[in-house]
């Protein structure tokens, strides 16, 4: 569900920055990152206790416990480890306010786990997901608009890797957000998520083209799958009418970090997940939602990988640093040619100087 707005600070780099108009449409970065953060972290702990205590989740009590503590701890250590070996200051050093707002991407993540899986009553499965989670958090990184971020949603990959890993492990069962509601119960929690998300991506992700894109295309692949495959359209939208949609909807689609910030890509993307899904409902492959999302944003992880590569061989290379934590760029050595005297017929030899051509820019801030 993260909606794991990166922690982290800039990381310093030699690579071109992105012209006014990609600056202006990342501001979240800036502006917003923290704002989210507090109020996602907020809301996903205030559902994860009213589940355990009235609305029936089926976890154990101790599964989100065992999942922040996973998670908390691997982001202390790669933190601690990544910073010795490029000796800086550790993110979580300072005052107790940088120090508990280090951990919120964190926090997230472990809440996040450990409320999706149903991993029966072991404890194993939801630590290992959330170590799987912050691991890819910090290694799985590549340069975007200037800044080097991750680019898979930390508790999407989590939840998918373990679902690979673990055939036993399911996901928890949708009626457990509202299983003790009654009445007018049913509709106050989705509405709550509903105006909430509808907020915070507002305020602050500034996601609405993605959501809009994502439902638009999950509704025609529902009726595509009518049309030319044995599936009726109302099972079709099914998955539409639980909380686990709105969920996944409005709090892990809409990860800012891992999408595109401008409204053709975040389009793209949002449209790319559901027919992707779709292919995996028609190929009667399960746990569509969270697959679906995880192919999405590996083939954008690539894509964002050879466009770096390919600005690299045009002028600035871009090379991964300690723990795969940072990618920075660092000028190709260039040799100047040795100049020749001045005549009639020859003219003076010039040092070539390598620069960042526009397009990959253009590229890279849309995806």
């Amino acid at each position: 569900m993260t909606m794991t707005m990166s922690q982290n600070q800039p990381r310093p780099t030699n690579a071109a920055p992105v012209a006014g108009k990609s600056k202006a449409k990342d501001n979240w970065y800036a502006n917003d990152r923290l704002g989210g953060l507090r109020r996602f972290a907020i809301a996903i702990t205030v559902l994860n206790i009213l589940g355990h205590l009235w609305l029936g989740f089926e976890q154990a009590w101790a599964h989100p416990f065992v999942a922040l503590a996973a998670a908390y701890g691997t982001e202390f250590i790669l933190e601690f480890v990544d910073s010795r070996a490029q000796r800086k200051t550790p993110r979580y050093r300072g005052s107790w306010k940088t120090f508990i707002e280090f951990f919120l991407p964190a926090h997230i993540s472990g809440m996040a786990v450990s409320m999706l899986l149903y991993p029966g009553s072991r404890l194993m499965p939801t630590a290992f997901a959330a170590v799987v989670a912050m691991a890819s958090k910090n290694l799985l990184r590549v340069q975007q608009q200037g800044r080097v971020r991750h680019v898979l949603n930390p508790s999407n990959l989590g939840i998918t890797v373990t679902l690979l890993l673990f055939p036993w492990v399911g996901i928890a069962p949708p009626y457990q957000f509202t299983e003790n509601l009654l009445g007018w119960g049913d509709a106050i929690l989705p509405a709550i998520i509903i105006c909430s998300g509808t907020f915070l991506n507002t305020r602050y992700t500034r996601r609405l083209p993605l959501i809009a894109a994502w439902l638009t295309a999950f509704v025609l692949q529902a009726l595509v799958r009518s049309i030319f495959f044995d599936t009726t359209l109302l099972a079709g939208l099914m998955p539409m009418t639980g909380v686990a949609f709105l969920l996944f909807t409005f709090y892990m689609v809409t990860d800012p970090p891992t999408t595109p910030s401008t409204t053709q890509g975040q389009i793209v993307f949002g449209a790319s997940v559901a027919i992707v899904y779709g292919i995996l409902m028609v190929s009667q492959i399960v746990f569509g939602l969270f697959f679906s999302l995880t192919i999405v944003a590996t083939l954008r992880y690539v894509y964002l990988l050879l466009l770096n590569r390919q600005a690299s061989q045009q002028g600035a290379g871009l090379v991964t640093g300690n723990l795969g934590s940072t990618l920075t760029a660092l000028p190709v050595s260039k040799t100047a040619p040795t100049a020749t005297m001045p005549t009639a017929t020859t003219p003076t030899a010039t040092t070539p100087t390598a620069t960042r051509p526009p397009a990959t820019t253009s590229a890279s801030s849309q995806l």
